[in-house]
């Protein structure tokens, strides 16, 4: 299992979330290493974000190859734009069986503005406060009012035309997961609104419910959870859904 990062962190990850995972699967038998990109941690060079990580990836396996001669399948395991650059990389590595992909980064301004509509002021307009401070007074409608429209304003924006030869983020997840034909454990957190943006974006998508429709494609949902499962049961539950999915092949 390597265990890539997302976001500017480095390889503990948050609240030691990848730390105390690569332990938990150690257990079961299962090698697990963590490193640092290019410029992060304990890596030195140039900082590099999550689309243009792909040589450090290699690298990275490369060294636990030639760390556990043993190894023949390679997990990628990663969360928000970790799973995205394990997408975008693992069609190029024959070494690479299976992704842990786990609330995949998709974020686009108008995707964000979407997913918020849809999903924030839906869920606050059934919240007991939202009503007291309108029975009180206390609410700024007209604050509240503007919000809305601007969200409207860009989720109904049209995106710029990406060039041919630099395709987009959601172009470049597509591709990537068409030319991954392996095993694939797709993770989502009900309570984080970059999951409901990839989620969002996949499900008005034909070629992606497809391909997660797919027989080598298990999902799983963590209903209460939060971007980066920070409470100790669904950290839990995340290791014991990973384990047992990579030992299952």
């Amino acid at each position: 299992m390597l265990i890539a990062v997302g976001g500017p962190q480095y390889r503990a990850g948050s609240h030691r979330q990848f730390a105390l995972l690569a332990r938990s699967l150690a257990t079961r038998g299962i090698p697990a290493l963590r490193f640092d990109y290019r410029g992060m941690g304990d890596s030195t060079g140039e900082q590099r974000d999550f689309t243009d990580v792909d040589a450090d990836l290699r690298a990275a396996i490369d060294a636990f190859c030639a760390r556990v001669p043993s190894l023949r399948e390679v997990v990628i395991w990663g969360l928000c734009d970790a799973a995205s650059a394990a997408l975008f990389y693992a069609g190029q590595d024959e070494r690479v069986k299976g992704l842990v992909l786990l609330n995949p980064w998709a974020r686009t301004e108008a995707g964000l503005a979407g997913t918020t509509l849809r999903h924030y002021y839906r869920a606050r307009l059934l919240q007991p406060d939202l009503w007291r401070k309108l029975v009180s007074g206390r609410f700024d409608w007209r604050a509240a009012a503007g919000g809305f429209f601007r969200l409207a304003g860009k989720a109904l924006r049209r995106p710029a035309s990406a060039p041919a030869e630099s395709p987009g983020l959601h172009e470049r997840m597509l591709r990537g997961m068409r030319a991954f034909g392996g095993n694939v454990l797709l993770i989502d957190s009900g309570n984080d609104l970059t999951a409901r943006e990839f989620l969002d974006m996949a499900g008005a998508s034909p070629a992606w419910r497809r391909l997660l429709a797919a027989p080598q494609v298990q999902r799983r949902t963590l209903a209460e959870a939060d971007h980066t499962f920070s409470r100790r049961a669904w950290r839990d539950q995340v290791a014991d859904w990973t384990a047992d999915w990579v030992r299952a092949w």
